[in-house]
């Protein structure tokens, strides 16, 4: 007699509209974090010789929308960390304000089975759809964390983390 083996159904943890609110959320405060900077200190200040909050920002907007449309589209993008903030917070709060626009719109062509298809993010970073939106998630949260410590360290009190 033989047997057919079938996988086991499996249930997501989160849904694509949970995880789209997740990002998004982390994203708000994300930006909220940069507006808490003074001008000068966003592009000048750091610790350790760590790099400063607007070349952390300048990074985070060079994989979030860049990323997407890849995951979506297929287009392969050179990773690309020199975009020009103008040396202005103000410019880099509107660059973050389009590339979360740019996100939610590209979410709502998403198809489901790309969470499961495998990438290669930036010519470079392999894994499936799902495993590079969680980097993009994590990236941020860590370089949101890193920002937090400059901003005490400039005697800010920066954003409650749990108010996305």
């Amino acid at each position: 007699m033989a047997s057919t083996a079938t996988a086991p159904k499996t249930t997501p943890v989160f849904s694509p509209d949970q995880l789209l609110a997740n990002w998004t959320g982390n994203r708000a405060l994300t930006r909220r974090v940069f507006d808490a900077f003074p001008e000068k200190e966003l592009f000048s200040f750091s610790v350790s010789g760590m790099r400063t909050a607007a070349v952390l920002g300048q990074e985070l907007l060079a994989i979030g929308a860049p990323g997407m449309r890849q995951i979506i589209f297929g287009e392969q993008e050179q990773l690309n960390e020199g975009i020009d903030l103008k040396n202005s917070k103000a410019e880099l709060l509107r660059l973050w304000d389009e590339a979360t626009e740019e996100i939610i719109n590209l979410w709502a062509q998403l198809p489901e089975d790309s969470f499961s298809k495998e990438v290669l993010a930036f010519g470079m970073y392999p894994g499936t759809g799902w495993s590079q939106i969680a980097y993009y998630i994590d990236n941020e949260i860590h370089h949101r964390g890193q920002m937090y410590v400059y901003l005490r360290a400039l005697g800010i009190e920066p954003p409650f983390f749990w108010e996305k």
